[in-house]
């Protein structure tokens, strides 16, 4: 076996069980018993086990970053553990009292409308965590009427009146909708499908990380590996988004791709390069690092697109 999938397969149980899943194809059986241990075992345990007696983790919905109930449950569905009750528990408790009267998740306390970002991740890990689809319409209203004219999204055109879009808020909706496109619910789905065409192209214009009217890189953090992601937008992120679509290679992924490939190690790893800092319920992999998420987002990268 390749020594790097060995090193993967070494790893927390659920880098194991989605080492599998993406890069061995393993079968149906072997696949359900690894994903009934990430509850119970590593990673997944620890963040189950800092649960509050509340229903949230860390304070509440939204506080403080990043060990609030919000970022918590990003994670998990980053490991991809089943929803397990206290999980969908939570995203209901959100659910009741976090509802703004425009149907948005309202992460903050003040009387306004929820954030475009938080909402699209909302709906990211909801859909991941069978959230039942009419819990989740008033999410889908509030985004597709949020959508920018240039076909991306920015959370930022609520409190300032940007025009232009924001690569981190449209790679997070994007990630939402396709979520939800995956859990099978149907709701507003041929919107939702010019939605995430047109996001889609405001990335790809940008070939992923770079001006499209000058050709240099907008922000040079973007092209440092970084997990989690939080609400940050990265390369890595967005080649494995349309990875995961099944998006066929399109010439303007090219340049993040190459990059992708000079940050490989010579043992054929991947290191975490940045993290984003604020509390965290433990540190999963360190900086500087080999990284087997990043190791295994870039090989699945890879696998799609040679």
């Amino acid at each position: 076996m390749n020594p790097t999938i060995e090193w993967l397969l070494q790893g927390d149980i659920s880098i194991q069980y989605l080492t599998n899943k993406y890069l061995l194809n393993e079968e149906k059986n072997k696949l359900e018993n690894l994903r009934k241990r990430i509850a119970t075992e590593g990673w997944g345990k620890a963040f189950l086990d800092q649960r509050k007696e509340s229903g949230h983790w860390g304070v509440d919905f939204y506080l403080p970053k990043w060990i609030n109930s919000h970022y918590t449950l990003l994670d998990l569905r980053y490991l991809e553990i089943e929803p397990v009750a206290p999980i969908q528990e939570t995203i209901q408790r959100i659910l009741e009292n976090c509802k703004h009267s425009d149907g948005s998740i309202n992460e903050s306390r003040a009387p306004r409308s929820g954030d475009i970002c938080v909402n699209g991740m909302f709906l990211n890990y909801a859909a991941f965590f069978a959230t039942p689809e009419k819990e989740l319409k008033s999410v889908v209203d509030f985004l597709l009427d949020n959508t920018m004219p240039d076909g991306g999204f920015n959370c930022e055109a609520q409190r300032s009146g940007s025009v232009h879009s924001s690569m981190h808020t449209t790679i997070s909706v994007l990630e939402g909708i396709w979520e939800f496109f995956k859990s099978g619910y149907q709701y507003r789905r041929q919107e939702l499908v010019k939605a995430k065409k047109d996001a889609e192209e405001f990335l790809l214009m940008h070939r992923l990380f770079k001006s499209d009217k000058t050709g240099e890189i907008i922000d040079k953090k973007w092209t440092m590996l970084s997990f989690p992601s939080r609400w940050r937008y990265d390369i890595l992120r967005t080649l494995l988004y349309f990875a995961d679509t099944g998006a066929p290679y399109n010439p303007r992924m090219d340049d993040a791709i190459q990059i992708l490939l000079t940050k490989r190690r010579k043992d054929g790893t991947w290191p975490v390069q940045a993290k984003h800092s604020g509390k965290v319920h433990f540190n999963m992999e360190k900086t500087g690092e080999p990284s087997r998420f990043n190791t295994l987002r870039a090989l699945r990268v890879l696998k799609a697109y040679g």
